[in-house]
């Protein structure tokens, strides 16, 4: 029989470093792992011998040695959700909180469940974002490969004509000139090429690097007519979300809203989600907190987190409007392909229309002098 060949040390730093830090852990193998554990407790397997049946189930590599890690921390006798805590980018604290908290009541198969119900909710919100963003992607992107073809390709041959013309071309005629002359030239193509991904990567640092500039950035994007609505929708479906499951679990109130500021994509929302935890340290409803903002939280969102807070059912109200937000992002993202047609043609009209401008003037004063 054929012994398998065994690997170096080198091969095998080589793989642990691969899929430690390039391998990424899909959603969705979170949400297999997190469900198949809650239904083998359920079962009445050890949270160890789960842990061992789950670490050969799954396929992915980067996961399957974080759950080896774990499954030896908790025969070690730390509690799941320590380990567990030790793995932020693989399980966010949203997740370790709540699992803490159904360990510290006894309740960790009940408390799993909701998690469960958290990812899919999540799940669910991300794709209906990431699935509306393909079709306009794919569009500009097929734009962006015919402009450079035309001004690369196709113009050039006519602009050798009109650059023959003894009488003065139109002003549109001219710029076009210039700008297939300088796209031809592949030095020039190549320096805005890198110019671009140079601005591109100049941009993404910043906003990670200077905290002032990306809160400017994230103000003008809640201003910027049909995406500033969508994300208003999207922060406000993650907070109501995300609160809701937290407080559900008997999670202290300011330790829920400091978890759930993380989960807002953008900055405003976490930033005062941050100083709301704080103000409610001493005492004041979060209704009314959330009243001195209300460009970013409606009057339906504090009316009816009042109402919750009144009658001691505060969860359950922030479920009915995350249920609202999300069905509303769904709408909103599956219409996001009507609504940005539009601009996609005006766009394309303008680009079209300038570049017949050009073209056909020249052509006419032609025929106007014979």
């Amino acid at each position: 029989m054929k012994k398998d060949k065994q690997l170096s040390d080198f091969e095998e730093k080589l793989n642990y470093w691969v899929a430690k830090y390039l391998t990424r852990i899909p959603f969705v193998q979170k949400i297999f792992f997190i469900d198949h554990l809650k239904v083998m407790i359920h079962a009445g397997l050890s949270v160890t011998e789960s842990l061992n049946t789950l670490s050969k189930e799954i396929e992915n590599r980067k996961l399957k040695s974080i759950i080896a890690e774990i499954k030896i921390g908790v025969e070690k006798g730390r509690q799941l959700s320590e380990v567990l805590a030790e793995h932020p980018k693989a399980f966010p604290p949203i997740y370790v909180k709540m699992i803490e908290s159904g360990e510290l009541s006894g309740k960790l198969e009940e408390t799993l469940g909701q998690v469960v119900m958290q990812m899919q909710k999540t799940q669910d919100l991300n794709s209906s974002i990431r699935g509306a963003m393909i079709y306009p992607s794919i569009i500009l992107v097929a734009m962006g490969g015919i402009g450079i073809m035309m001004v690369t390709v196709v113009l050039p041959k006519l602009m050798t004509l009109f650059s023959e013309f003894d009488a003065e071309l139109p002003l549109a005629t001219r710029v076009l000139i210039k700008i297939t002359d300088f796209m031809g030239n592949p030095i020039y193509l190549s320096l805005s090429v890198i110019s671009i991904i140079f601005a591109i990567v100049a941009f993404t640092m910043s906003l990670k690097k200077f905290p002032e500039f990306r809160f400017l950035i994230h103000k003008m994007n809640l201003h910027t007519p049909i995406f500033g609505a969508v994300i208003k929708k999207i922060n406000l479906a993650r907070f109501s979300l995300t609160l809701s499951s937290l407080l559900k679990s008997s999670i202290p109130i300011v330790e829920a809203i400091d978890i759930t500021a993380e989960t807002c994509g953008n900055v405003l929302y976490r930033d005062f989600l941050h100083k709301t935890a704080e103000k409610i340290k001493s005492g004041i409803p979060l209704s009314e907190i959330l009243i001195e903002q209300h460009y970013l939280f409606p009057p339906m969102v504090t009316e009816m987190i009042m109402v919750g807070e009144r009658s001691g059912e505060i969860d359950q109200l922030l479920q009915e409007l995350a249920n609202f937000y999300s069905n509303e992002v769904d709408k909103t993202m599956k219409n996001f392909t009507q609504i940005i047609e539009p601009v996609i043609i005006l766009l394309l009209g303008l680009a079209v229309a300038g570049i017949a401008m050009a073209v056909i003037m020249p052509m006419y004063s032609l025929v106007q002098n014979f």
